[in-house]
């Protein structure tokens, strides 16, 4: 008798390559988790060429949303996030 044969494993799709807001936003998170941006509560950031414009005003628009976050817009074109010092217990 033959062996029931096993069923096959269809190979993994290889993975996607990220967005250009997945781009973005870990090259964002790189610089505000920067240890000199922590012990400062800012970090200047710019739009680097080739990013969206549109895809840029809305990740500013959404750090800016965000509770105890500021947001303010350099004559050179950069922007400087700060945010308020978290309280110690």
């Amino acid at each position: 008798m033959a062996k029931p044969s096993s069923p096959q494993k269809k190979p993994s799709p290889a993975p996607k390559p990220p967005t250009q807001a997945e781009l973005m936003s870990l090259r964002l998170q790189k610089l505000i988790n920067n240890p000199a941006a922590q012990k400062a509560c800012a970090a200047v950031i710019h739009k680097l060429p080739g990013e969206s414009e549109e895809l840029w005003e809305d990740m500013i628009t959404s750090i800016g949303d965000t509770d105890g976050v500021h947001v303010t817009f350099q004559d050179d074109g950069a922007v400087k996030i700060f945010w308020d010092k978290p309280k110690k217990e």
